[in-house]
């Protein structure tokens, strides 16, 4: 097994990519298959020399950034940005995350238990300040599981949103989404939580730049109220309001959603198997 798997990882990818799939011109005189270094360092916004250091496995610690920044610039597909990632972390010589400060707490309290029986079959959701989903009412369930946002043996909102590419589907106002999960994600982490740190150097090398460049740019306080469009794969369009419900003391957020209009309140009846009008719409 080689011990530059990263270095030769970035080279083949590069080596594999055309000028024009990155909308560069294509000369008749090319003696390197795919891109040329100075043309993936041009894209990446990096130096050919740091490429070449890293394609020799003479530099072996990119940022997330810069990762992000290359697997942006070879149009790589979500697994292979995670299998960069993965190499990456293996071939660098930092230390293993300290796992000190404050744990973003999966446990669900029974009153909170208590509080999502009492809501349905209103969708409701509890997530803590990773973004990862804790619990949620059956009317949640037959809301977002249709749309794969439950999938995996710990769900979160923010790696379906950037990472799953159904997630793009599902959200027909995507951008607007994005913006929001970022504003509460930077809002509700603590700055020094080593797991939301993880978080965001996972997320910039396999979401790329729609992350990375929201990260970057001024905080905004997230809205605890809104509408949000979902296209359901079973029911059709929904238009649903929510209300967000903090609970400091636990670094959790409950968010209850509810009908913004008729045709969503019938097509979450029938989701729920329930007779029309046991929902009522909310008008905003």
């Amino acid at each position: 097994m080689s011990d530059n798997e990263l270095g030769t990882f970035l080279r083949t990818r590069r080596e594999a990519v055309t000028p024009a799939e990155v909308g560069l011109p294509t000369g008749p005189r090319r003696r390197t298959p795919g891109l040329r270094r100075a043309e993936l360092a041009t894209l990446a916004g990096i130096s050919v020399e740091y490429l070449t250091r890293l394609e020799q496995g003479r530099d072996r610690n990119p940022s997330s950034q810069v990762l992000g920044a290359l697997a942006d610039a070879l149009r790589l597909a979500v697994h292979d940005r995670i299998l960069l990632r993965r190499l990456a972390k293996e071939s660098g010589d930092d230390a293993v995350l300290c796992s000190g400060g404050m744990t973003p707490t999966r446990m669900v309290r029974p009153t909170t238990r208590a509080l999502l029986d009492r809501l349905e079959p209103t969708p409701a959701v509890l997530l803590n300040w990773l973004g990862d989903i804790l619990a949620y009412t059956t009317g949640y369930e037959r809301l977002a599981a249709p749309l794969g946002l439950l999938d995996g043996a710990q769900p979160s909102i923010l790696r379906f949103v950037f990472i799953d590419e159904r997630a793009r589907a599902a959200f027909p106002d995507w951008d607007r989404v994005a913006d929001e999960q970022v504003a509460a994600f930077r809002h509700e982490a603590p700055s020094s939580d080593p797991h939301a740190a993880a978080l965001i150097d996972e997320l910039t090398v396999t979401a790329g730049a729609p992350f990375a460049d929201r990260m970057a740019a001024m905080p905004v306080m997230p809205r605890p109220t809104g509408a949000d469009l979902v296209a359901h794969p079973e029911v059709g369009p929904l238009r649903l309001a929510h209300e967000t419900l903090a609970l400091p003391n636990d670094g959790q957020r409950l968010i209850v959603h509810l009908p913004a209009d008729d045709a969503t309140a019938d097509a979450l009846d029938r989701l729920n198997g329930r007779r029309p009008g046991a929902l009522r719409a909310v008008n905003n």
